[in-house]
């Protein structure tokens, strides 16, 4: 059983940052990609960073370029997404997502077939 566990979420003024960790299990790791998504209030769910498997490249969207980072920690099956500069706009709950065939490209990250609960992260101006 796919297992995602979002956490580090939280209430951060403008400017300010956050690390979010997402704990996976019941899979190896290796095996997905696995990226960040959120939702805002009557938005739909967005990619927000990716990291691939093996091959292909990180990605970002670009709302996000230059100040928010995905990185993993195979050791311990984390991925990360540091966040830096936080602006109101990134308010959102945010998703750790995983799949082992879809990519970290824009047009496949909406097919990523696991998810985890989401964790609350607001920016207040």
């Amino acid at each position: 059983d796919v297992q995602l566990q979002a956490s580090g979420g939280g209430l951060v003024q403008a400017g300010g940052s956050l690390r979010l960790s997402c704990i996976a299990s019941g899979f190896t790791f290796g095996d997905y990609n696995i990226g960040w998504f959120r939702r805002a209030p009557g938005k739909l769910r967005e990619g927000v960073a990716c990291i691939p498997n093996r091959d292909g490249s990180t990605y970002y969207a670009d709302s996000v370029k230059g100040r928010f980072t995905i990185s993993s920690d195979n050791a311990n099956n984390t991925v990360y997404l540091h966040m830096n500069n936080l602006k109101p706009e990134d308010t959102a709950v945010y998703y750790c997502g995983a799949d082992p065939i879809f990519g970290c490209r824009p047009l496949a990250l909406p097919l990523f077939g696991s998810w985890g609960q989401g964790t609350q992260v607001t920016v207040s101006s």
